[in-house]
């Protein structure tokens, strides 16, 4: 019930091949997250938060000494907590960064991480927007790091 956590990159990549799937790109990993809102600033539209109600786990207060846990978590929620985004995913922002395929930078020790966690806060990262991304460094396995997988096209000559 709980995302998977603690994972390295090549971990997430392995486990993604075993399965017959793979890791997204970074340009999958945002698609998917926007949900079909494409212009919007959020994955939900263009406030963070309204009327109390908070559309991911993040953290609410100043970093890192004052979390309100107005959204019911001091830490990783368990999966599917919040409501799906256009396209039916739950959990693409905040709770655990996610792995994607890209590069961060030249020498390869960095990938790209989409998505924010539950340590993200207003005036600390703020990259809970799809559009935002982050440095992970690729050998390091952390309690706020996880990955998704995504399906392989079918080849022609692949039965079905």
């Amino acid at each position: 019930n709980e995302p998977v956590v603690h994972i390295a990159y090549e971990d997430a990549v392995a486990y993604a091949q075993w399965a017959g799937r793979a890791l997204p790109s970074e340009e999958q990993w945002e698609y998917a997250a926007r949900g079909g809102l494409d212009k919007a600033t959020y994955a939900w539209g263009e406030q963070y938060a309204s009327d109390g109600f908070h559309p991911a786990n993040s953290w609410q207060g100043a970093f890192p000494t004052e979390n309100s846990r107005d959204d019911g978590f001091i830490g990783r929620a368990p999966v599917g907590c919040y409501p799906p985004n256009g396209y039916g995913l739950h959990d693409m922002i905040g709770n655990v960064w996610e792995w994607t395929t890209a590069s961060y930078n030249d020498n390869n020790d960095f990938n790209v991480i989409k998505g924010g966690s539950y340590l993200c806060a207003p005036n600390y990262c703020q990259r809970y927007r799809p559009s935002a991304r982050q440095a992970g460094e690729r050998s390091l396995g952390t309690g706020h790091i996880g990955f998704r997988t995504v399906r392989l096209p079918i080849s022609k000559d692949q039965p079905l």
